[in-house]
């Protein structure tokens, strides 16, 4: 299933798109029939792999085979920060959001949209930036007016070919990590380093330079993951050969890695205002599942006669954690992982496919207890703890940016709200102790926090 997966995402990335039409399910498990664009090739593939499924070789565990890289991690390298001239509506909207909404006027100016199909977007690059302004237009969209005078219908200028590249690419039509943070980055320099000082984001909302500095804080974290990533695999091959040495240097390199995440996540308190977070950041993040202020869902017009539900954005739909969750075989409370699970279907399919491969590989710990060696307990358990002490940090920066910013908005309650530019701000309620993905943030976090030291391997 893993190389139908692989194979089917190569057809999608590298083909030209035509038009076809497609049966597809949405989250709330209604089948509705929607014209998509498609590729000749992609079927072709599709059927080539179901007819030889029960004949396909064993594939190398490899970075490239999850259109994964070295350097880049699970960020998209070098995103597009233009569409083909057709698209110019979307991007002159996309654009400019944070004046369109601080204006009250985005509104309106999508109603006026043309009605745009996607067949003219060509390869994966082109899926992505398109997926990533329509998905900040929509979130400026439905919170343009706070969470009191939400929208109940998505236009169909905006949802139909929302739908459709959402399709294309194995995203929900949302604004997920995999937009905001993995593909919403450019540098300024095109030669220079990848450092917050050079990268500027390709889209934003309200929230001025906090907004850009927890986009690009989160992405550097991603960056400093990268090697982290790259030992995963690394560790894989070194099971099976078997390498004692070889495994021992990954585990060495994935514990630096993730001791790098959290020196990175320490930056936000340099670029990131709490109050500005809380009250002007988080509601243009939140979705429609989970969310007392949208529980009837979204309506997608041309798309579903029926409303659809959707998580917003969260860090647990980054693939890094779920990644060395299950190499480490992290094992978190059923109601943990129930929502981790969920987080998956957030993500690009190849990052899932990355995870399930990790997973069906021979168990790195039942390795290390069967072999005894005290040597590898320890790089292990260096790992795990390096994840718990990460982990810890961002409990944290969650107590900071959201439990004690709460506790201060309430403070000022009858006061004049935050205020962001022009846009005035009223903190949204129904966030006040939940993720904008819909948990309950601290009480998971101090959960996945607790069984990850659980995971370390006694001596």
């Amino acid at each position: 299933m893993l190389h139908l997966l692989s194979t089917l995402q190569v057809c999608l990335f590298e083909a030209s798109y035509g038009r076809a039409s497609t049966q597809i399910e949405s989250e709330p498990s209604r089948l509705q029939s929607v014209s998509l664009s498609q590729t000749e090739a992609e079927f072709s593939c599709l059927t080539m792999e179901i007819n030889n499924e029960n004949e396909e070789k064993p594939l190398l565990f490899t970075l490239r085979r999850f259109h994964l890289s070295e350097d880049y991690g699970f960020l998209l390298p070098n995103p597009l920060s233009e569409l083909p001239a057709p698209y110019g509506p979307w991007m002159e909207i996309a654009n400019n959001l944070p004046h369109l909404i601080q204006s009250h006027q985005l509104r309106s100016q999508v109603y006026k949209m043309p009605q745009l199909s996607s067949q003219h977007l060509r390869g994966h690059r082109e899926l992505h930036l398109a997926h990533l302004a329509l998905s900040f237009i929509t979130m400026g969209f439905v919170w343009q007016e706070g969470e009191e005078e939400t929208v109940k219908l998505l236009p169909r200028n905006l949802a139909v070919p929302y739908w459709e590249i959402s399709q294309m690419l194995g995203l929900p039509p949302i604004l997920v990590h995999a937009d905001f943070v993995l593909a919403n980055w450019k540098k300024k320099n095109l030669n220079g380093p990848l450092e917050i000082e050079n990268l500027d984001t390709i889209f934003s909302l309200p929230g001025g330079e906090s907004l850009r500095g927890f986009i690009l804080v989160t992405l550097l974290v991603e960056k400093a993951a990268a090697p982290g990533v790259k030992a995963v695999v690394q560790a894989g091959k070194a099971i099976l050969q078997p390498d004692k040495e070889a495994l021992h240097k990954a585990l060495q390199e994935l514990a630096k890695a993730i001791k790098e995440m959290t020196e990175a996540l320490k930056r936000m308190h340099d670029y990131v205002d709490p109050a500005i977070f809380y009250a002007v950041i988080r509601i243009f993040l939140s979705g429609w599942k989970d969310n007392p202020a949208m529980p009837g869902g979204l309506i997608y017009e041309g798309v579903s006669d029926e409303p659809m539900s959707y998580s917003g954005g969260s860090a647990a739909q980054s693939t890094v954690l779920h990644a060395f969750d299950a190499l480490l075989a992290i094992r978190h409370s059923k109601d943990s992982t129930a929502f981790l699970h969920r987080m998956r279907d957030y993500m690009p399919p190849h990052h899932r496919a990355f995870i399930e491969e990790i997973q069906s590989a021979p168990s790195l710990k039942q390795h290390i207890l069967a072999s005894g060696n005290e040597k590898l307990r320890i790089a292990y358990n260096q790992c795990a703890s390096a994840l718990a002490d990460l982990r810890t940090y961002h409990i944290a920066i969650v107590t900071k940016y959201i439990t004690t910013a709460a506790a201060n908005a309430k403070a000022k309650k009858g006061k004049p709200s935050h205020w962001a530019g022009s846009l005035q701000i009223k903190p949204p309620s129904s966030l006040q102790e939940r993720g904008t993905g819909g948990s309950g943030i601290l009480s998971f976090l101090k959960s996945v926090r607790d069984t990850t030291r659980a995971g370390i391997i006694q001596g």
